[in-house]
């Protein structure tokens, strides 16, 4: 086993095909699949199971994959710091529902180790997607919220999957809502309040089940629907129609303006924002580094123009 098949490994996990891999690393085809063949029957594992869509990780290969990066890693400090080699380009990736404060984390972190070169990804994408690429090692953190009603079934398709999950903080629901909605001036909204405005929420794909929904609340009926798979059109339509959607209340207005606002809905339930990792991975110093940034910006205290209303940290 060598420092250079443990590298082929953690690209080819990363690209998800061994063509991708191969131009990436600079290396025939015959010679990327050959290497990971001999690593492979020199340790007695499959570490990929080859399919008609591309390669995915077996359960045995996730939890080599976890040891792979940290050894390299590690290598990459060592000759960083005692052979004066310059620093590798950077690999990161996150998953996350569509929350301001995951993307101001993002900044920060590519702020503090982006150099010349670095490969960083942050995907805003649906709730069973976030589940799966944790799963499969595409990310490395996940960024979701659990409550009463979808904390039961989520949980369950944690562990199936091998992964944990952390809690951040705690938030009661709130309404983002434009500055010049008919609402807009209440100190607290009611349900029966809106039923008249259009509901905005993130459409959830073929995993469209209640439980994967963003928002609290999703199997209330409500008479007018609109679904969307990005933050910015929710945020064009919310001031175009006078809509409204259920969130946390974490609101920048740097990174969304300033005429969207967050008013308290009054509403007992709570949202559990966390973040999920995969048991047999151990969190790299650029995970540690986001999930710090994420600190920063869950506390109010250290973004004095952000609002944050109602929200409680456990």
């Amino acid at each position: 086993m060598t420092l250079l098949q443990l590298k082929y490994i953690v690209t080819v996990a990363a690209a998800g095909t061994i063509s991708e891999s191969a131009k990436q690393l600079y290396i025939a085809q015959p010679s990327l699949t050959s290497a990971i063949k001999e690593l492979e029957n020199e340790l007695g594992i499959t570490i990929f199971k080859r399919t008609n869509k591309g390669i995915l990780l077996s359960a045995e290969g996730e939890e080599f994959l976890g040891y792979a990066r940290q050894v390299i890693e590690q290598t990459n400090l060592i000759e960083e710091r005692y052979l004066g080699k310059t620093p590798v380009k950077h690999q990161f990736c996150v998953s996350t529902q569509h929350y301001s404060f995951a993307v101001n984390a993002f900044v920060d972190l590519i702020k503090r180790y982006g150099q010349d070169e670095y490969d960083f990804s942050i995907r805003e994408t649906q709730t069973y997607e976030i589940i799966e690429d944790v799963a499969r090692m595409r990310s490395e953190i996940g960024l979701l919220f659990l409550n009463d009603f979808n904390e039961t079934v989520l949980r369950k398709i944690l562990k199936s999957n091998g992964l944990e999950f952390h809690l951040l903080f705690v938030a009661r629901p709130h309404v983002f809502i434009s500055r010049r909605h008919p609402l807009a001036d209440r100190e607290v909204i009611t349900n029966e309040e809106l039923e008249d405005y259009p509901y905005l929420s993130f459409e959830q794909g073929e995993h469209n089940s209640f439980y994967f929904s963003e928002e609290v609340f999703s199997v209330s009926e409500r008479k007018k629907n609109i679904r969307v798979r990005d933050r910015a059109t929710l945020f064009n339509l919310l001031i175009g129609l006078n809509g409204y959607t259920v969130c946390s209340g974490v609101i920048d207005e740097n990174l969304n303006g300033k005429d969207i606002i967050a008013v308290p809905l009054a509403d007992e339930n709570e949202m559990k924002i966390g973040y999920i990792v995969h048991q047999k991975n151990r969190i790299s110093r650029l995970g540690t580094t986001y999930l710090k940034a994420l600190e920063k910006y869950l506390d109010p205290k250290e973004e004095p123009g952000r609002e944050c209303l109602h929200m409680r940290q456990e």
